[in-house]
């Protein structure tokens, strides 16, 4: 039990964890992941996934964990077919350069936008080139990448963190939303999104347009497998189901940002509730029988995002 790590959750924080904590032990741990779905049936996958540090706290913090992924999704960004990871561009409006991390600075395309680069209605955007990940097939590179490093992942719901500890030394609490019971923390909370996917016609750029309100952001991420059409972030909707009236609300934003998309097919449906919380939590505490315990959940819609920085001090707390 001394050589063995367990990390509870299977999406992007949890197998990113994993990944950092087997490649830094080189074999002497055993990282095993715990997880309660397979990975295409994790919130991740249904994420977005564009870089942008988005609904995440402490802003003193995020900062450094930004910019530590955004230095690995560049590299990764170099065999996008095994990664599912690409550097594309794109416009985001209502934001400017100034008051942006020190992450903005490791992005040489990031400038301001043309008025003619914006939407009609606009003031003001960036317009940059940067990751935009493919996530049902970033997680099945980061699983394969942890079994090369000597992990696993094994499907298992965990009623209790004492199940772990009863198997490892070091406890690693990448549960999203689940650690609103799991922990129990009532500060964690869901933030659903609601997207559409259709058959791309044509656009190779993505666009936010940003907007007040629950459904006032509207978004368009080219995917390989279709185009992205998004979303909504209402804070403590628990709905995982699709709602037609929200996904109608969508496309016809998007088709007003980019006419193209009228009348495309629709080709899925997903829902995802983001794992909020007022600050992220990363921290170690010592669990009753000598086990070390440490959380690393709270990133609601900017999980892919940190999620390296977030690992390697998450790993670091581990010992």
């Amino acid at each position: 039990m001394s050589d063995t790590v367990i990390v509870i959750g299977g999406g992007v924080v949890g197998l990113t964890t994993a990944v950092v904590l087997a490649e830094r032990a080189r074999r002497e741990l055993r990282v095993r992941v715990w997880s309660r779905d397979p990975a295409e049936g994790t919130t991740s996958a249904v994420a977005g996934a564009l870089f942008w540090p988005y609904r995440i706290e402490p802003a003193e913090l995020v900062d450094a964990w930004s910019l530590r992924s955004l230095r690995e999704y560049v590299a990764l960004a170099r065999d996008p077919e095994a990664t599912g990871v690409r550097m594309v561009a794109g416009v985001l409006t209502g934001t400017v350069l100034a008051g942006l991390g020190s992450w903005s600075r490791e992005l040489p395309e990031l400038r301001e936008a043309r008025v003619e680069e914006l939407p009609a209605g606009a003031g003001q955007g960036l317009r940059g080139r940067v990751p935009l990940v493919d996530m049902p097939a970033h997680l099945r590179y980061l699983e394969r990448r942890l079994r090369a490093a000597g992990g696993s992942v094994e499907r298992r719901t965990v009623g209790a963190l004492a199940e772990a500890a009863a198997e490892a030394s070091v406890v690693v609490n990448c549960s999203g939303l689940g650690a609103r019971e799991l922990v129990p923390d009532a500060s964690v909370h869901p933030v659903r999104g609601q997207l559409v996917i259709v058959e791309n016609p044509g656009i190779e750029e993505w666009l936010v347009a940003s907007g007040e309100g629950a459904a006032g952001t509207s978004y368009l991420f080219p995917q390989p497998f279709g185009l992205i059409l998004g979303g909504t972030a209402e804070e403590h909707a628990w709905d995982p189901r699709p709602d037609p009236a929200t996904a109608a609300d969508i496309v016809e934003r998007c088709a007003a940002l980019r006419p193209a998309v009228r009348g495309a097919r629709v080709l899925a449906h997903r829902v995802g509730l983001r794992p909020a919380r007022p600050r992220v939590r990363i921290e170690a505490v010592q669990l009753p029988g000598g086990a070390r315990l440490v959380h690393n959940y709270g990133h609601g819609g900017a999980g892919v995002t940190v999620a390296w920085g977030c690992a390697e001090e998450a790993a670091r707390l581990a010992g």
